[in-house]
């Protein structure tokens, strides 16, 4: 079995109070305790959920002080004594879902991320955006060794929580999809897994830029939202018949898009929510939506099977994530290009620098 020289300290990003900024600097390393694993992460993705738990504007409160990230891949360096089914040296991933009571109902039914016990990696415990994590054996993915833990970073929520999205729509292979937000980091991947799947993509964002990367792709269309005269007519226009796509997933981060999907789906439609701009609501007429038979609904993130599944796309090549790979110490800058809107595909740290 193999062994690993642990530290008693290390580098990470920690958020001293809501609203940042973030602070790089030594804190301790973690024990793992019976049924946890410790993880030596090389690279955590960057999430606009990291964001959010920094400036504290979600309904949920966060642990502070609070080292953030929930897109973890590394190497397992150390586990507790009811850890069986994980060895040293073994790949995994810590994930935004970090641990649930597995034992009450939601658990009992795969609907662990909605147990009322769960733990959140880089909100309410610890995260990712430091070298060395402690996770739940249970929770944490599995991750082959062939598999570049750099680039399968993103995997871990996004690739993941768009993958899982796409199974609640309900689409089928041949329907077609519009993806709002896809340009960004979510969308980058939401695009692929749903060619993956079958269905034609429709991409709504804002920008040239964006445009290219989503027909690059596999976008059948893209529909920019800053030039577009009539972005319903638009999107319609896009898909077979002009009846609008099967389904939309909302990944936007404000909450002009959620008002405007029901008014672009195709009866007997799904929206799908899946971003969350804080404080934002969405509303459809009732009339509308009974008559047209459409779906409105919530995705959270996957459960253990939908990480499997989600990797499993990655591992036979048919998902690759676009990224840009920056130091742990320049996490600041990047929620700052987040902040700006400036990101295409997605970020994520190394932290080893």
């Amino acid at each position: 079995m193999a062994s690993f020289e642990i530290p008693s300290e290390q580098w990470a990003q920690v958020v001293e109070k809501s609203g940042g900024p973030v602070s790089y600097k030594k804190i301790p390393v973690q024990q793992p305790g019976p049924d946890e694993v410790l993880i030596n992460v090389k690279y955590s993705g960057v999430c606009h959920t990291d964001l959010h738990a920094m400036m504290g504007d979600w309904p949920i409160p966060t642990k502070l002080p609070l080292v953030g990230g929930h897109e973890g891949a590394g190497v397992v360096v150390a586990k507790g004594d009811l850890v069986t089914d994980l060895a040293l040296g073994d790949h995994a991933g810590i994930k935004w879902l970090n641990g649930s009571c597995l034992a009450c109902s939601f658990c009992m039914q795969a609907d662990e991320p909605l147990c009322p016990r769960a733990l959140l990696s880089g909100y309410t415990v610890d995260g990712t955006f430091q070298q060395y994590a402690v996770a739940k054996a249970a929770h944490v993915a599995r991750i082959p060794k062939d598999c570049d833990l750099e680039a399968v970073a993103p995997v871990l929520c996004a690739g993941i929580t768009v993958y899982k999205g796409l199974k609640e729509s309900g689409a089928r292979p041949g329907q077609t999809v519009a993806i709002v937000g896809a340009g960004g980091g979510l969308g980058c991947m939401a695009v692929q897994y749903a060619r993956a799947m079958g269905l034609h993509v429709v991409g709504i964002d804002g920008g040239a830029e964006k445009g290219e990367s989503c027909k690059a792709l596999g976008a059948a269309a893209y529909v920019d939202y800053m030039s577009s005269a009539d972005l319903v007519q638009e999107v319609k226009a896009a898909t077979p018949e002009g009846l609008g796509p099967h389904a939309v997933l909302l990944l936007a981060v404000s909450e002009r898009p959620f008002q405007q999907a029901t008014e672009y789906v195709r009866s007997r439609g799904s929206v799908v929510c899946i971003g969350l701009p804080a404080g934002a609501f969405f509303k459809a007429p009732v009339f509308d939506t009974v008559i047209r038979m459409i779906t409105i609904k919530g995705s959270y993130v996957g459960n253990r099977q939908d990480t499997q599944e989600a990797l499993d796309f990655f591992q036979r090549g048919l998902v690759t994530v676009p990224f840009k790979t920056v130091g742990l110490s320049e996490l600041q800058d990047v929620y700052q290009l987040m902040r700006e809107g400036k990101i295409v595909g997605r970020y994520v740290v190394d932290t080893s620098r």
